[in-house]
This record gives structure tokens, sequence and C-alpha cells, in this order.
């Protein structure tokens, strides 16, 4: 027979919890926090101690350590939370150094050794630290080094995390899925780690992005870490060198193609939407050749998207919103840029389609309008300028592709090069989604001083740092001080002396991707809308004042983060009932919704009330 161990304490205060119905009746009850519940828990003693998700060390109080067989297991003095995290704090900085492994080991992967093994042990301490140092930890736990973890994964490996399904589990990712122990899964990142970052094929190491992608979803959405899944699908590798270093922990085969490979996704996702219908499942760092095909495939039947296409592009679309404001134009006149892309992959073509869309609606969104969009846009790629002579297009690029005749009244043709490019549009901005290092050379940001715009716009937004198309000390010095520059992995300001500062704009994909899963999440919609995800892209550029942004700062501080997602997630809320997707989330069913959505207060607190917070919740404990 089932009994409960609690304290008359604990008892009491669960009691307190449950009011008068009549009390509620004209009033709107969030009481379902997230992270506020006891938690009724089926073990106790060491195994309490060895689990992540309940450990508490010894914040542990001497009721709990009685109720949970745990007096005696720990040292006697119960710290508070805060005192954890000063110990904690003061252990990293010291052992920062001596955790790395050798002088090729760079601090910041130290850094991630170190919180890496928290995460291992405390998941709720870990997140408390992440979130309150999430400035400095967020490039820790996701770019710029998260691609030095992935290549290094196989050596960094030392207990699992997340799900591994391969090309030889075909047939059986339906029962698969009921191995992950938890019941209820809001969100899940999965990859194929065949385009990790700008790294390349990274095989089954890939997880590593997943795994950070997700400490993001807790860290600045409060998704509850209980309920999220990384995921890796193993599908083999054209990496020659992981085909044979005898270390790797993938599968040591070329990847699968074709009709093969789809259906191998194919059942992924079938599998995982049978176990959590509800569940949001966002793709991560799938080559181009696969990005869209699969996009297309899945987002109007699954609750889906693809950050690198869709996400990249939204938070372009805001920095590029930004930059208009910057210039002391409303954003209204976007459709007037000129615009240089660098790179044709999955991440620039997601973008070119995003800013084509957001300038067609500015135009009255007819189909004049969308195809006068069109002719704003410049793309270059390995092979220089697209135009409609170029053999064996891409179809994604190909409505992209310039006119020969009319690029030709520039002086330019097919395979003009960037610098020609540039020197002859004389763009307002020039953005970079190539993954190629340094490609704004000195020569083209020298072509960049003749742009016809009071203050152009430089984004060299490939990741990670290395492969970043030029770096802010760069840009400034040649192009002048006048400029807007963004990028996509972190960089310090530039101080041009005089006291004047060259504010460097971090164009991160974590500003939208977490409001975006959130408000899905919230909402209930049935899918993930181009709506959506342009209410997300035009609630980022709107949240910079206007002094702010004629200072030249286009992005918030990453130490923002909860508030920006927070603000982000109610704009997706919104527009999703707008277009009637919402269907509700638990207790809320969407006529509330419909009415929060008249009331921006009450749906910003209706946000805030469902993420999750790094609180250390009650045990109880209850026989199985």
């Amino acid at each position: 027979m089932s009994q409960i161990r609690a304290s008359s304490s604990l008892i009491r205060r669960l009691k307190q919890r449950f009011v008068n119905p009549a009390v509620l009746i004209h009033t709107t009850s969030f009481t379902t926090a997230e992270g506020h519940r006891p938690i009724i828990v089926h073990k106790r003693s060491l195994d309490i101690l060895h689990d992540p998700w309940f450990n508490k060390g010894t914040a542990f109080s001497m009721t709990e350590r009685d109720r949970l067989d745990l007096r005696g297991l720990l040292p006697p003095n119960v710290m508070s939370r805060e005192q954890q995290i000063a110990r904690f704090m003061a252990d990293l900085k010291r052992l920062e150094v001596h955790a790395r492994d050798g002088p090729s080991d760079p601090n910041a992967l130290a850094k991630w050794r170190i919180l890496n093994r928290l995460h291992d042990r405390n998941e709720t301490m870990y997140y408390k630290v992440l979130i309150a140092n999430i400035e400095e930890y967020a490039p820790v736990v996701y770019t710029p080094t998260v691609g030095l973890v992935c290549q290094n994964y196989s050596g960094l490996f030392r207990r699992p995390r997340g799900m591994y399904f391969s090309a030889e589990d075909r047939g059986e990712m339906m029962s698969m899925v009921y191995n992950w122990p938890a019941d209820q899964v809001d969100m899940i990142v999965v990859t194929d780690g065949s385009r990790i970052l700008g790294l390349g094929d990274l095989g089954v190491q890939g997880i590593g992005i997943a795994i950070g992608k997700l400490d993001l979803y807790v860290a600045a959405a409060g998704i509850n870490p209980q309920r999220v899944l990384p995921v890796m699908i193993d599908v083999g590798t054209n990496n020659e060198k992981l085909l044979k270093d005898p270390l790797y922990l993938g599968l040591q085969e070329h990847r699968l193609d074709g009709d093969d490979y789809v259906a191998v996704i194919d059942e992924f996702m079938e599998a995982v939407f049978t176990r959590w219908p509800h569940v949001i499942v966002q793709f991560e760092d799938f080559q181009s050749k696969w990005a869209f095909k699969l996009l297309q495939r899945y987002r109007n039947t699954y609750r889906m998207f693809n950050d690198d296409v869709q996400g990249t592009a939204g938070v372009a679309i805001a920095g590029l919103l930004g930059a208009v404001r910057a210039q002391g134009r409303p954003m209204i006149d976007f459709p007037k840029q000129k615009i240089v892309v660098a790179g044709a992959g999955s991440a620039g073509i997601g973008v070119l389609n995003a800013a084509r869309k957001t300038m067609a609606r500015m135009l009255g969104n007819t189909e004049t309008a969308f195809d006068s969009a069109r002719s704003q846009f410049w793309v270059v790629d390995a092979k220089g300028l697209i135009t409609d002579e170029r053999e064996n297009i891409d179809p994604d690029a190909l409505p992209f592709a310039k006119k020969v005749k009319e690029v030709g009244r520039q002086g330019l043709g097919e395979g003009a090069s960037l610098v020609e490019v540039v020197r002859q549009v004389k763009p307002d901005v020039l953005l970079g989604l190539s993954a190629v290092g340094g490609l704004f050379s000195k020569e083209v940001l020298e072509a960049m001083r003749g742009s016809t715009s009071t203050r152009p716009a430089i984004f060299a937004m490939s990741n990670p740092t290395k492969n970043a198309e030029c770096t802010p000390e760069e840009a400034f010095s040649i192009v002048g001080d006048n400029i807007i520059f963004a990028s996509g992995s972190p960089f310090k300001d530039v101080d041009m002396g005089n006291g004047h500062i060259g504010h460097c704009n971090q164009g991160n994909n974590m500003y939208l991707f977490p409001g975006i899963g959130l408000g899905t999440l919230l909402s209930g919609s049935r899918i993930i809308s181009d709506g959506m995800l342009q209410a997300a892209a035009e609630c980022l550029a709107a949240y910079m004042t206007e002094e702010e942004v004629l200072q030249g700062k286009i992005f918030p501080s990453i130490s923002s983060i909860r508030d920006i997602t927070k603000k982000v997630a109610a704009a997706v809320v919104k527009e999703a009932i707008e277009e009637g997707l919402a269907e509700g989330y638990r207790e809320t069913d969407a006529r509330e919704l419909q009415r929060l959505s008249q009331l921006q207060e009450e749906l910003l607190e209706y946000v805030e009330t469902n993420m999750w917070n790094p609180e250390y919740p009650t045990l109880v404990y209850k026989e199985d």
C-alpha cells in the first residue's frame, strides 16, 4: 500500500494552496506557475542525490533529509541557494585554468567542462547559474564554444544526454520513443549533424548543438528542463576523418541519401508526435540540401520549424528593420533598401524569402508588391553574382537571380565578384551568411564606403567566430565610425577614440527561437505560421528605444533575454490567436486566450507565469 512521508508543516502548506473556488470566479488565475508545485518522487537516499533533476545537494532542508532518508549522507550545514552559487562561482573562477586538458584546450572549453559537470549533478542550480550569468555563459553553452564542443564531442562524452535514432533503428522508432522517461515533452531540438554551424559534417557529435540550444530554451524561455529532449538522427557521416577515427561514437558509414534518408526522418517524426502529440520540434543544422525540403514537407502537418532557415531570417529581419530606424527613418521605408547578400545556403535563402515577404507586406501584400520587392536584392555565392544565365541554378535561389539585362546597365554580369557588386550597387546593407571567414576583405569594405546610405549596415552573421565575414574592428576602421555593425557570434564593442564607441550588435538567433517555441506552446497553435514568425521579428525590431537605435544599438543586451523572450512569446501568441490557430494550453482554452489577446499586460502575465524558474521544489516521497 502506498505511503506518503510528509512533515506536518508541509501538509499545512499544501492545505493553504487550496482556496475556496468562489473566491476565484471573477479573477484571472495563473496558479500553475512552472516550478512551484510540490513534486512526488519515487526514490530516496543516494538515488535522489544521483538524480540531477531532483538533487539539491547541501540545500536539502533537515525535514527533507528525514523525509527522503538523506540524514547523514550530506554535511550537516544546510546551505541556501545563494551560498551554493557563491561557492560554485568561486570554484569556477579558480578551476577554469586547471580544468584545461593541456595548452590546446581553450579557456572557454574549460568553462564548458565545469558547467557540464554541474549540469550532470544538479540541473536546478545549473540553470540558476546560467540565467544569472547569461551574458557570460551563453557563448559557452551555445555559439561559439558549442562548435568546439561538437568537434571534440566523442572525447568529451561522459554520460548520455538526449536520444539517438540511427539508420539501424528503422522500424523500431515507434517503440524507442517510450524509452525516454518523461511522459510529457514540450520541446525537441533535432539534428542530423550534417552542417554544424559553419564546421561541416560532424556526424553524431552534432548532438552538442541540440543540447546547447535546449539549454537556452530553458534559460531564456523557461521551458521546463524535464520536458525537453535533444535528439540526434545518425544516418552516417561523409566526414572521412570521423569514418577512420576508432574513437568516433557514431555510425561509421557514409550518409544515407534520397528516399532512404527521408524515410528515416519520416519515421522519427511520426514516432515523436504519436507519443507526444503537442510537442514542438525544432530542426537544427541540417545541410541546405535537406533543410528546405524537410521544412516544406512537415511544416503544415506538425508543430515544427527550422531555426537556421526561419530563426536566422527573423533575427536578420529585425536587424534590417533596426538599421532603417538607425538611419532616422521609419521601418515602413524598408522596401527602399538595397541589400547585397553574400551566401545562398539555407540561412541566406531563408533571410531572402523573409525579407522579400516583409517588403511585400509593407507595399500592400499584392502580387505586384511581391515581385517588386525582389528587385532590392543582389545575391552572391561562391560562383559570384547569381543571374538568370546561371547553369543548374538552385531552385530555391532562382527567384532572386538577377536578369542579365537589368544588371548589365550597372556594369555587372553573371558571376560578378562580391567587390564588383558592392562597388556598382552601392548598397544600404551588406549581409553575410556565407560561413566564409574574412569574406568581407579590405577591398570589399572599401567599396562599402561608396554606399548611398547615410548610415550603411554591415552584417557579418556567420558562426562560429572564425567564420565571421569580418570583425567589427575591420568594418569600423575601413568603412567609418558611422556604420551599423552586427555579427552572429559575440564581439566586443570597438573604442573609436574621443569617447566614441562602435557598437557590435550580436544578431543571435537566441533572441527569437526561445520566444517562438514558448509562444507556440502557450498558444496551442497547430502549426508555426509565417505570420507568427513575422510577429516575432517585428517585436524584436521594436524592442530597442529610439535613443538606443540612433546610437547604433539595434539588438538588446543578452542580459535582458528573459524579458525579450516574454515579449516575443506574447507577440507569437497574439498572432496565433488572430490567425485562428490557437487551441489553448492546459487550463487556458482558446476563448480565454482570445480575451487575453485584448489585454497586453494580462497576456504578458500569462506568458511569464508559465515560464519555469530554477527554484528547488518541495519533494514528497511516495512508494512506486
